[in-house]
Order: C-alpha cells, then structure tokens, then sequence
C-alpha cells in the first residue's frame, strides 16, 4: 500500500465547491503512477521500453464529498496481477474519514500499435503473492 497526499484545487470542484467526480479518476491516476514509482518503477521508462497500461475497467464509490483545499490521503495498493491485466484499488480519505473508493482494471499494450501483448516479467516480480 502506498499513500500520496494531494490537495484539492479549486480548478477541481464544481459551482458548490465539491470535487467534480470525474477528479477522483484523475487522483488514482496520480496514485498509480506513485505506486509504481515507490516500487522502483517508472512509467515513463516503461513507456520509453515500448509498452504502457490502458484502462478496460473503472468503478468509484462515492461515500463523502470532498471540498476545495481539503488535503486528501490516496491510498494505493496493487490488487491483483496476471499475465493478462492488473488491478489496482484506491481508498481517498479527509483526516482518516473515506470519502471515496475504487479500482482500476489495465491491460498491458505494446506502443505505440496499442496491440494486447503479456504482462512484463519485471511487473510478474510484484504480484500480491508472489515472494
């Protein structure tokens, strides 16, 4: 599990000053590309290695709103990986309270064809259960 902190932007929330939904798709974006980052991985030399990750499968669940300036803790953890996808879940909290949860679904493609190809062995190493 890895946690990011972000800071609502007002450029964020919408005319009642509550984060724009489509934002929290955004914040798991930030918290991937963290995650992989804190497992000694960078997505921008595995795009530079020819291949990068799509998304087949969102879902959010909204609990709380979340506001303007409101400092936010994105927690990030790798829940399943396979030869053919990943997923990754979220949880979005304000001072330990949830205000969001969700995952991501990804299929790995080669670049820049977007052609299906295998997970990468160096992606294999970090699965859940894999010691």
């Amino acid at each position: 599990m890895h946690e990011t902190k972000l800071r609502v932007r007002y450029s964020e929330t919408d005319a009642q000053g509550i984060v724009n939904n489509a934002n929290y798709l955004s914040y798991f974006e930030v918290g991937r590309v963290e995650w992989l980052r804190a497992a000694g991985l960078s997505y921008k030399k595995m795009e530079e290695g020819g291949y990068g990750f799509v998304v087949v499968e969102a879902l959010v669940r909204y609990r709380r709103a979340a506001f303007f300036d409101d400092e936010l803790t994105l927690r990030t953890g790798l829940a399943d990986l396979s030869k053919a996808s990943l997923r990754f879940e979220y949880a979005v909290l304000r001072d330990g309270e949830v205000v969001c949860t969700g995952y991501t679904r990804h299929a790995c493609v080669e670049l820049p064809s977007g052609r299906l190809i295998r997970t990468p062995e160096e992606l294999l190493k970090l699965a859940p259960d894999a010691s």
